[in-house]
Parts: structure tokens; C-alpha cells; sequence
């Protein structure tokens, strides 16, 4: 994608849907050319709809601007006269214009098929989320540099190596056999997983939530959801473990900007439709006889949407925490299982648990200590938030701790 393009936010969503179509017509050869046309596109439009107005159907004139430029490069271009001419010439019995099919199915079974195709375990996690956002999410070269945290030329280098690791290997973009789905879905629910955790526990763009990323992340999860062949247990489980986190995303900031904590949550901000859909969702995972970290993860999140502060409630966490971490131990992991610890056994015995911890150079880990010691021994908590402080990156995570020193 040519940067400086600049794509309207409202057809973001038709920037991603042209180019994971042009991407999986020229292969990942040409897969430049397919962003730069898609690219082009917006840029025409960007111009055109500034003189003439906003066309009648612009989501149909986006489609034919970008299948002209599209059959207009295909037919000057060398690829087209050395390898699809002939062929068209020797097997077409009627028209001889390269086709550009953008319709809702193949539009969809391009988006599906790219996602297996990038998410390949021949390139690293980075640069799959990186290519995910790229091709898929339509995110600009800065915007991905935000999300990881680095600069533009780093970005740069490592979506380079990647597109050249899976031209070299002639990675097909199309989705694996059968036989091959359950084994590749692992790295796409990871990548999937990885980009909505990115944008709920966000730290880039001077923000605590970045909404975009966790909507693009749900959105990919839907259409295997919705594939018959990738429509598996561990799937609905992730969709399920979203979409009880998105219920409660307005409850997470107050009117100033400032994050709230779980307990000081307004419950009547936690948005009850998306809480049914995590649990139909949830219900759908229940199929077959293997539960993954996504299961586990989903049920936790569920009775975080569960309103009555009960032990009952707490102590179903704690036990699913408990699993958790035997299927995939993580210290992220093990330091809310401190905290349902506290709700189920009290903050003693959570104190003690999380101590052993002695995640020194995380800022969540001395912000835990400081609620746990506050009302104990608030020498000690104000300490605690202290350490926390110096280690936050954001202005919202600032302000929040800020807010409980000055109450101690």
C-alpha cells in the first residue's frame, strides 16, 4: 500500500475485502501490485467524490474502479502476456478479459483463504499478526508500528522478509486440506487472539483499549465461524472469550478517560447482548471432547459478566484459572489467579501467592500488590502503586493509579 493514500475510515472494511480478492489473483508474487492498486482505488475515489460528490451506490463504484485497474495492469503486464494470454487463448471459449471476481462468496473465501495463507508456520507470530493487519485489517505501515511498539523501517523489513519467506515457499494462498485444518487453525487463532489482546490490554497510541483491533479480531473469528470446514470447538470458544470481554467495554473508562477497575465497574454499561452472544458462542464450544485455553478462558470471562459478587463466583474462576494454568502456564495467568484468590480465600493467602510471583518488571504485578495490601497495610500499598506508577505506559493507567495513592 502506497503510504500517504489515505483510506476514508468508513470504507475500511471494502479496502480489505479488494484486496485479499486482487492478492489471491496475482498470488503472493504480486501481492505489492495488488495493495497498490487497491490503494489507487481509494486514492480516485478520494478525488473524484471531492469534485463530483459521493456516488449512489459507492461500495459498486469502488468495486468497478478497482476491477478496471486491476484487468488494465493485467493486460499490459508482462505476467499477463507470458503465462495468462496463452492460457486463456488455448482453454477459453468465450470472452478473452482476464475475470475479477468480487462477490460477496468469493470475497469471502478470499478473506478465509488469505488468513490460512499468512498465518503459515513457515514466518514467526510477529509478522503473521503484522501481515494480518497489513492484508486483512487494512492497517497502515504506522499503525502496525504503534501496535508493536517500534518504528516504521522495522515494520518494513520484517512484512518484507515475510512476503519473501512465502513467496520462496510457494505457500498457495487457499486453505489446507482437511486432514491439515486443525493444525493450522491453532496459528490462526493465535494470530487471532494475539491482535485482540493487542487491542484490549493495549499500550500503543497512548491508549489502554484500541476498539478497532478487537472488532477486526472478532470479525475474523466470525468468518471461520461461519465456514463449514473451520467451524471447530475452539473457534466459538475464542469468539465466546470476545465477545464477554467486548460486553464490558464501555464500563472500562469513566467520562474523563480514566480506566476503572474491575470491582468499581457500572455494571449498566456492560452491554447484554453482546454477553448472550458470548454465551451462545460458549454453548456451541461445548462440542467434541477436547478443551483448549480458549474454553478456559471464555468461562472465566463469563462469570466476570456474571453481576452478583458471590464466593460461589469466585471460586468457579479460581478453579478454571486453576486448569489454565496447568494446560498453559503464563505469568499473566497465574497473576489473576491471584486475584480471584482474593475474592474466593481472602487477600492474605492471595498476598502470599502473588508474592512468589516477583514479576519485578510488570506493572500490573505491583498494582495487584497495592490492592491486595490496601486496608492491610497501606504503607505498604502505597509503595506498591509507586513501583506501579513508574512502570505504566499510558496516561490512563496513570491517572488510575494516581486515584487510588490519593485515597490511601
Amino acid at each position: 500500500m502506497k503510504e500517504g493514500h489515505l483510506i476514508p475510515h468508513l470504507f475500511r472494511t471494502e479496502y480489505r475485502k479488494i484486496v485479499s480478492v486482487l492478492s489471491k489473483r496475482f498470488g503472493f508474487d504480486q501481492i505489492e501490485i495488488a495493495e497498490d492498486i487497491t490503494s489507487d482505488t481509494f486514492l480516485t475515489a478520494t478525488q473524484t467524490w471531492g469534485i463530483n460528490g459521493l456516488p449512489e451506490n459507492p461500495v459498486a463504484w469502488l468495486y468497478n474502479v478497482a476491477k478496471n485497474k486491476a484487468k488494465n495492469h493485467l493486460q499490459r503486464n508482462t505476467v499477463f502476456e507470458n503465462k495468462i494470454a496463452p492460457e486463456l487463448k488455448n482453454n477459453s471459449t468465450t470472452s478473452q478479459e482476464p475475470e475479477i471476481d468480487l462477490s460477496p462468496k468469493n470475497i469471502n473465501d478470499s478473506q478465509l483463504q488469505m488468513m490460512f495463507a499468512i498465518c503459515h508456520p513457515s514466518i514467526s507470530p510477529e509478522a503473521q499478526i503484522g501481515l494480518s493487519l497489513r492484508i486483512l485489517c487494512g492497517f497502515g505501515i504506522e499503525e502496525i508500528a504503534d501496535a508493536f511498539l517500534t518504528n516504521k523501517e522495522t515494520i518494513n523489513k520484517r512484512l518484507f522478509r515475510a512476503k519473501e519467506k512465502l513467496r520462496t515457499e510457494k505457500i498457495k494462498i487457499e486453505l489446507p486440506a482437511t486432514t491439515q485444518i486443525e493444525n493450522r487453525l491453532e496459528t490462526v487463532l493465535a494470530t487471532i487472539y494475539l491482535l485482540f489482546n493487542e487491542g484490549y490490554y493495549s499500550v500503543s497510541q497512548n491508549k489502554t483499549i484500541r476498539k478497532e483491533l478487537c472488532l477486526e479480531a472478532m470479525r475474523l473469528c466470525n468468518m471461520l465461524v461461519e465456514n463449514n470446514f473451520t467451524n471447530r470447538p475452539s473457534v466459538n470458544a475464542l469468539l465466546s472469550l470476545m465477545c464477554f470481554h467486548a460486553s464490558r467495554f464501555e464500563a472500562r473508562f469513566n467520562k474523563s478517560g480514566e480506566a476503572v477497575l474491575y470491582d468499581e465497574q457500572d455494571t449498566s454499561l456492560w452491554n447484554p447482548d453482546l454477553i448472550s452472544r458470548g454465551g451462545y458462542y460458549l454453548n456451541c464450544s461445548a462440542n467434541g471432547n477436547m478443551i483448549s485455553k480458549y474454553h478456559l478462558e471464555a468461562g472465566i470471562a463469563y462469570w466476570s459478566t456474571q453481576k452478583p459478587d458471590t464466593k460461589e463466583k469466585w471460586e468457579n474462576v479460581l478453579q478454571l484459572y486453576n486448569r489454565l494454568l496447568q494446560i498453559e502456564y503464563s505469568p499473566i495467568a497465574a497473576l489473576n489467579r491471584t486475584f480471584a484468590l482474593s475474592k474466593a480465600n481472602g487477600k492474605e493467602e492471595a498476598i502470599q501467592e502473588a508474592e512468589k510471583l516477583n514479576l519485578t518488571d510488570n506493572q500490573f504485578y505491583f498494582g495487584l500488590l497495592g490492592e491486595l495490601y490496601l486496608n492491610l497495610d497501606n504503607k505498604k500499598s502505597k509503595e506498591y502503586f509507586q513501583k506501579a506508577l513508574a512502570l505504566t505506559k499510558t496516561e490512563t493507567s496513570r491517572q488510575a493509579i494516581q486515584a487510588k495513592m490519593a485515597k490511601i
